[in-house]
């Protein structure tokens, strides 16, 4: 039976920027040598800091294994330790968050898991933001769902090593064994003696002894767990709606200047000539320049640059702004061109891109065919917060505050762009107003550098809602001609699609755009036995890049919706023809978290139809709907309940279950699966992408609508509990709804639903 090449590629369309990795993507090198991800840490990783100011304990450990990190404290020089735990002789305890902060709620877990090893009381923690490094924080990427997974054991050694030490420190104290002493509650207990000390009584005394042997830290089982697995508060919800300055508009520096740069609306044209003095008389402008660009989308596209003293100044001005643009090596693409072309692409034969098994046997023997047609858009991401960033460059440094979700990609590329060494390139880590993989490219940071090198003040890019949507790096849309049999056993015997592989012409590997990349792993149905994949390349130059669970966010939708299809023309119940698809419990591939366990899938599967209520009686224009899907480590279902009245599409419930091993915190949690249920919503309500002559036709939520509040329906969150890792939950959830929600519709009207956005086939979300 095939598995579908799920060693190749357990998580279908996930390519996440080259800053998430090292060469080898599953491996780190550490001052040991190599060593897989999840291994324990090297004791010589670990460093113990003593004499900071006002004495106390720090605990530093290296993330990313830089021996640069730790010759600090050899050398006697001044040592900032990567991530930390500092306990204070006045009883304060400070971890350090390291991973940029965006909504996806690292702030909070992260230090948790360090504060429940460390044996504290949650509220006795403060927070603080770390600085921006790779040599010094490994890993900093908010994106890939993978800072939780990435840092569970080394952060969970680091809490108990430091606990080790206070229990340790207090032994020495009272003149007792550390047998007799047990931490919990920021303290240290002495049984023997019945005699407590807080953790800061304790500080200096920890500071003072050697690092425990390594075979004497213990961690805590789940079991023990006091502040994991339980409803835990955002560290900045206080700050959020209070209005502290945390975000990138928040930024205010002495005599600050207001810039808005802006390109070409077809992609890649560059500006030949502008109305500037015209723009220099304007009240509020200070300067206005041509920027001839460097690096492409990615880094600072041709444009022209506006600097006021206060937005309204600078949005003005670039009302009045008239350009003439350059479009000789401009796009030209053409939404419903792309669209006519790939109906004719995926009409024939392509490029074979995975093949198992015999499908032309299994069509040729078939006791039914199923053929369907499905089509997604172009989506932006839209985040809350548009594109903005503060650059500073004076005295030879530049220095920047960004909200930038992979932040350490800047300094090389900042540093080209101002001509300037890497070590003069100075980031401040903000809290990202909304990202969803917009801000894993940094072409607004670079943009600012660009125009602050010529400018002797500091300046604060600020993108409108018109420019975030017109030149996003988009989510990639898709073409799928689907062909399924149905043997006379009523069992799913083949499968094929022929799809569309964008790409950009000047990539001469022809690699497909970000998140746009199909294989046969995307389907998740192992036990079908002929599976061929074909693919087709259209060249295009729209910028794409990675958008909230790259690939699986569209996939799931096409290849979910398709296997309900063929339950119904194999006349089965949809939820036994799923499971079927599972075959038996097993993993395929190489039993690492990234792989695909079909026991973990077959169990959320069940927990969704038992807790939505499969099968039970609906009225008339009541339909339920199901659907499964396995991405960035997690493993979530969810059966959505709809009305259908006309063209109107009330979703009433979507139940969903999640198995990501260890869920950290039910407040995250939760927050995450209700906020992917209502992105999702949106999505496929009414949002599209279109562009003619390579420009972007939709300009703003008037034309790209968000869905009211008034559409929410009844969200119930459901969590199995395994012994696995935990995994992060920015991404996983999405996958799934959509097609629970169109299966839904399908229940209640027996019309189905092929294009996105539903508004397309008639549908609209009320």
């Amino acid at each position: 039976m095939s598995e579908h090449f799920y060693d190749v590629q357990p998580e279908p369309g996930v390519d996440l920027p080259e800053v998430f990795f090292e060469k080898k993507r599953s491996r780190r090198v550490s001052s040991e040598g190599e060593a897989p991800v999840s291994a324990k840490m090297p004791r010589r990783q670990f460093l113990k800091l003593s004499g900071i100011a006002g004495g106390g304990l720090v605990i530093a450990f290296s993330l990313g294994g830089s021996s640069k990190a730790m010759a600090g404290e050899a050398s006697g020089k001044a040592f900032e330790p990567n991530s930390y735990i500092q306990i204070k002789p006045d009883g304060t305890i400070i971890l350090m968050a390291y991973s940029p902060e965006g909504g996806q709620g690292v702030k909070t877990f992260l230090p948790m898991i360090m504060a429940e090893e460390l044996e504290v009381k949650w509220e006795d923690v403060t927070i603080v933001q770390s600085g921006i490094s790779k040599e010094k924080y490994g890993r900093q990427v908010a994106g890939g769902s993978g800072a939780t997974p990435w840092a569970w054991n080394p952060i969970r050694e680091a809490g108990a090593t430091a606990r080790t030490m206070l229990v340790a420190a207090a032994a020495k104290k009272l003149g007792v064994s550390e047998k007799d002493c047990v931490a919990a509650d920021s303290k240290v207990t002495c049984r023997k003696k019945k005699k407590s000390f807080s953790y800061g009584e304790l500080a200096e005394i920890a500071a003072g002894l050697p690092l425990p042997a390594k075979d004497s830290i213990k961690l805590k089982e789940s079991k023990d767990y006091k502040i994991l697995g339980k409803f835990i508060g955002g560290v900045d919800n206080l700050d959020i709606v209070t209005g502290n300055p945390l975000f990138g508009h928040d930024q205010k520096l002495p005599g600050m200047l207001y810039a808005v740069f802006v390109k070409c609306p077809s992609f890649r044209g560059k500006p030949k000539t502008a109305n500037l003095d015209e723009i220099k008389k304007r009240s509020g402008v200070v300067d206005a320049f041509i920027v001839e660009g460097q690096g492409g989308p990615r880094q600072v596209s041709p444009g022209v640059a506006i600097l006021a003293k206060d937005t309204y100044a600078a949005f003005e001005a670039e009302k009045a702004l008239s350009v003439t643009w350059d479009k000789s090596e401009a796009s030209t693409d053409s939404w419903s061109k792309f669209q006519e072309q790939a109906k004719e692409l995926t009409a024939k034969p392509g490029t074979e891109l995975d093949n198992s098994g015999d499908f032309d046997a299994a069509q040729a023997s078939a006791n039914k065919v199923v053929e369907s047609y499905y089509s997604y858009p172009y989506v932006s991401h839209a985040p809350m917060e548009p594109e903005n960033c503060t650059a500073w460059f004076r005295d030879g440094v530049m220095e920047m505050w960004i909200p930038s979700q992979a932040p350490q990609g800047i300094p090389g590329q900042v540093a080209g762009i101002a001509g300037i060494d890497v070590s003069k390139v100075k980031l401040h880590q903000l809290r990202i107003g909304g990202g969803f993989g917009r801000k894993l490219i940094n072409d607004f940071a670079c943009e600012v550098a660009a125009i602050a090198k010529q400018v002797d003040a500091p300046v604060q890019l600020v993108w409108t809602r018109e420019a975030d949507m017109a030149h996003d790096h988009y989510r990639v849309g898709g073409f799928h001609n689907l062909t399924g049999c149905i043997d006379d056993k009523g069992k799913f015997s083949g499968l094929r699609d022929r799809t569309v592989l964008f790409v950009d012409p000047d990539d001469k590997q022809g690699r497909p755009g970000a998140g746009g990349n199909v294989r046969a792993s995307a389907v998740q149905c192992p036990d079908i036995p002929n599976v061929r994949f074909e693919g087709a390349n259209v060249p295009h130059k729209v910028p794409t890049g990675w958008w909230r669970a790259p690939g699986a966010c569209s996939l799931a939708w096409v290849f979910q919706s398709f296997i309900h299809e063929m339950a119904v023309a194999a006349k089965r119940d949809h939820l036994e023809f799923l499971l079927e698809q599972m075959g038996e419990p097993r993993w395929l591939g190489n039993k690492s978290a990234g792989a695909f366990n079909t026991e973990r899938a077959i169990g959320v599967i069940k927990e969704a139809a038992k807790k939505g209520d499969w099968g039970k009686e609906k009225p008339k224009g009541q339909g339920r709907g199901l659907s499964f899907y396995f991405s960035h480590k997690g493993y979530f279902a969810m059966v959505a309940e709809v009305t259908v009245k006309g063209p109107n599409v009330k979703v009433d419930r979507v139940v969903s279950v999640g198995d990501v091993g260890m869920l950290l915190n039910i407040s995250g949690g939760n927050n995450q699966v209700e906020g992917s249920i209502i992105d999702a919503m949106s999505v496929m309500a009414a949002q599209e992408i279109t562009f003619e002559d390579g420009a972007v036709r939709e300009g703003n939520f008037d034309s790209y609508p968000l869905l009211r509040m008034s559409a929410l329906p009844k969200i119930e969150c459901h969590w199995l509990t395994t012994e696995y890792d935990p995994t992060g939950l920015g991404e996983p959830a999405f996958p799934p709804v959509t097609a629970a929600i169109t299966n839904a519709i399908f229940d209640a009207t027996g019309e189905r639903i092929r294009k996105m956005p539903i508004s397309k086939d008639g549908f609209r979300i009320v």
